[in-house]
């Protein structure tokens, strides 16, 4: 099935880009595109999307950090991908704290671009190591590990050895890539091990599982 997308960027230019990598790529269908917050929070309820590739900064009036936080909390099933041209760790990380599951640089080429796309739609949450690393030291503050801290009964207790390790590995805002590096297996199998992950813990992509994992 086909992942359906809505964008937000209030640069005509950039809008207009986005919308010709999506309608002319496979796997992909393009329900909706505005240039404004007001807008967004108008379309997107009707048109749920699986996906908002949504930009950070919409000029005047409300940003794209707070039409996600609005929509999210509305609308929990929607996964929002925030679209800079700066990787400003603030702005970034606020927008992940607001509801946005991952990030992706403007600059980025489009075939990286769908990539994040799909690894969003399957659980993933496309971002830096350092954008998540400063995610997991906000789960981290005055918190132990639920496993660390011995509570055997957790719901981590459904997981594999595997699966534990990889989720710890996450935790240290690992990507897909280092993990497979660091363990000796394929990046195919890191994403379906966090697949399994996800579907365990019940949750829909990384900053969720961390958050299991540091027992929140």
């Amino acid at each position: 099935m086909d992942i359906s997308i809505c964008i937000v960027d209030d640069n005509k230019d950039i809008r207009s880009a986005l919308e010709q990598i999506v309608l002319m790529s496979d796997g992909y269908q393009l329900l909706g595109s505005v240039g404004s917050a007001e807008e967004a929070m108008q379309q997107i309820p009707l048109l749920k999307p699986d996906i908002v590739l949504m930009d950070i900064n919409l000029g005047e009036g409300e940003s794209g950090i707070d039409c996600v936080r609005h929509l999210k909390a509305e609308y929990p099933e929607i996964l929002f991908m925030m679209c800079t041209v700066y990787e400003d760790d603030e702005k970034i990380f606020e927008a992940l704290t607001a509801g946005a599951s991952g990030y992706i640089l403007k600059k980025t080429a489009p075939h990286k671009l769908l990539e994040a796309i799909r690894e969003l739609q399957e659980g993933g949450a496309p971002m830096t190591s350092q954008i998540a690393r400063k995610v997991v030291s906000a789960f981290m503050h005055n918190k132990q590990p639920v496993e660390k801290a011995g509570a055997d009964t957790s719901s981590l207790s459904v997981l594999s050895n595997r699966e534990k390790e990889i989720l710890e590995l996450l935790a240290k805002g690992m990507l897909y890539k280092e993990i497979a590096a660091s363990l000796f297996i394929s990046q195919e199998t890191v994403r379906k091990h966090v697949y399994h992950i996800y579907e365990k813990l019940h949750v829909n992509n990384r900053v969720e599982a961390i958050n299991k994992f540091f027992g929140r």
